[in-house]
């Protein structure tokens, strides 16, 4: 899958579920930012909110290894 001219691996940094398409955590984190999307992987504190930057502790190593 290509995303903004970006390569994204499939099982890393997303999976299929039937005909959609779920983003794992790590893709949100390499995002940068929450989209407000109710994403089901959302690691931003507050979760679904736009804009937000903060990552919640479980998914700050994602953060450090970007």
């Amino acid at each position: 899958m290509k995303l903004h001219n970006k390569a994204y691996k499939e099982g890393l940094h997303y999976y299929m579920e039937g005909e959609r398409v779920v983003f794992t955590a790590l893709f949100h984190v390499l995002r940068g930012q929450c989209c407000g999307s109710g994403c089901r992987h959302c690691p931003y504190d507050p979760s679904h909110k736009k804009g937000t930057q903060l990552v919640k502790k479980e998914f700050a190593k994602l953060k450090k290894s970007k």
